[in-house]
């Protein structure tokens, strides 16, 4: 999709749109570490943000909502050996600190011990000049109601001028957010920086006769410039939205199934679940022990880079702020490490891997896959058998892996799509769709911080009529 015109963003984007500065917020947590010291802390952490947001709303064509978000919130951690406590307040008064840095206090004298718990060590907290290093994470967009109103109408717009069976509309969205925080604790690490996220998104209804369907599209980026035009958006959704006329159910059947590359991320999403530390250290996940063993089909690897420049899920430190790293998570199908915190690592008898906050710009690909390798040679490859294109429900067991989701897409056959189907469930368990994952598309798609493109896994159970 081509990108818009949009308006551009101020030239200045340090701080605008924000009512505190940088420096406000590392005086506020220099404050609260000092506070915590001198009621008797023997550790305290501290983080310190503020969101700030538009978020417009049409409805064929009518203005449905405006919404304008300024959220600002401290939360304090203070350790006294290995007791914690946790508190917050959206009060940055100095009376409001004392309090809260006191409920704190107060939370952890009444705290079981917990062996786990505290700071990272100080060694694998990042050094200032890591902490500084800039990801071009945020562009604030100077969006004004009237501004948001007319991109969200312009992707309606385009959609309902589609076809004459795009008659009606869950309307279209225009959203402008972008955040910032400062966080801080007693073995020195300091840091924090603004990220923005933008987004105009549409949901139109095709209907034909007693058909009725709806789909949607939408582009989210960090910079408003680099977003799809509304056109383009308001297009795309509405052929999505037309393909999907004329479903039909089919026979239950065990066949291949193509994810397209919008819920692909999905499947590594999955992963990372069963191999992180919460899951490990409580022993409910299908990949318990799993370190050097396959995973993931062999001709498969997944990697992952934090800093990747305005990347969707890019930062120079994690949420505890522990250095941060680019490594191979999974090698030839085989898994090199796993996704561990400070607690979690420590409750495993590990070292943290720096993913407190979660996983960094993952990116999964295939040593088979080729440039050409775009949707219709996916297609190809799938013969017969299902082309999924959304999924329902959260059925999925990530202690045992098994895995049951009501599904929409396409029957393919000789290769080619030959009509849609609904009403259909797909099966299976996750540790053996992962080992038959038989190719991966060159249509790579970012969803959130994981990358892929279309995944063909060899065989599923297809419930249907």
């Amino acid at each position: 999709m081509t990108s818009a015109s949009h308006p551009a963003p101020p030239a200045s984007r340090h701080t605008q749109g924000f009512a505190f500065s940088q420096a406000q917020f590392q005086t506020i947590v220099e404050d609260t570490l000092r506070m915590a010291r001198e009621l008797g802390a023997s550790d305290a952490g501290a983080e310190v943000s503020e969101g700030v947001g538009l978020s417009v709303s049409v409805r064929k064509g009518e203005l449905e909502n405006v919404e304008r978000n300024r959220d600002k919130s401290l939360g304090v951690t203070v350790y006294l050996g290995q007791k914690r406590g946790n508190a917050s307040t959206s009060d940055f008064s100095q009376h409001a600190l004392a309090s809260t840095v006191k409920a704190a206090y107060d939370i952890a004298r009444f705290t079981a011990e917990d062996p786990a718990a505290g700071l990272p060590d100080a060694d694998d907290l990042v050094s200032a000049e890591e902490a500084a290093r800039d990801l071009d994470l945020f562009h604030p967009w100077e969006l004004d109601a009237d501004t948001a109103a007319q991109l969200a109408r312009r992707a309606e717009d385009a959609a309902l001028s589609v076809s004459k069976h795009i008659s009606n509309s869950e309307g279209g969205a225009t959203s402008a957010q972008q955040s910032h925080f400062w966080a801080g604790n007693s073995r020195g690490f300091r840091g924090g920086y603004a990220s923005s996220r933008h987004s105009i998104s549409v949901s139109p209804i095709a209907s034909k006769g007693r058909d009725m369907q709806r789909d949607a599209w939408y582009s989210s980026q960090r910079n408003a410039l680099d977003l799809a035009s509304p056109e383009a958006v308001g297009r795309y959704a509405a052929e999505r939205a037309l393909s999907r006329l004329g479903g039909r159910k089919i026979s239950t059947c065990e066949v291949p199934v193509l994810f397209e590359n919008t819920l692909a991320a999905g499947m590594l999403g999955a992963l990372v679940q069963a191999t992180s530390g919460g899951a490990l250290y409580r022993r409910a996940t299908f990949l318990l022990d799993s370190i050097d063993t396959p995973v993931l089909a062999g001709h498969l690897d997944v990697d992952e880079d934090p800093f990747i420049i305005n990347g969707k899920a890019s930062t120079p430190f994690d949420d505890e702020g522990v250095r941060v790293r680019r490594r191979r998570v999974v090698d030839a199908g085989v898994l090199q490490t796993y996704f561990l915190s400070s607690y979690s690592a420590r409750k495993l008898g590990l070292k943290t891997t720096g993913h407190a906050g979660g996983s960094q710009n993952l990116r999964l690909s295939s040593r088979r896959t080729r440039p050409g390798d775009h949707l219709d040679e996916m297609l190809r490859k799938l013969g017969r058998g299902l082309f999924v294109t959304e999924l329902m429900g959260q059925g999925v067991n990530n202690v045992t892996g098994d895995y049951s989701r009501g599904a929409a897409g396409y029957w393919v056959e000789n290769g080619r799509i030959a009509y849609p189907v609904h009403e259909i469930t797909i099966a299976g368990n996750l540790k053996t769709m992962f080992q038959q994952i038989s190719a991966v598309g060159a249509d790579e798609y970012t969803m959130g911080g994981k990358t892929m493109g279309s995944l063909l896994i060899e065989r599923m159970k297809i419930a249907g009529a």
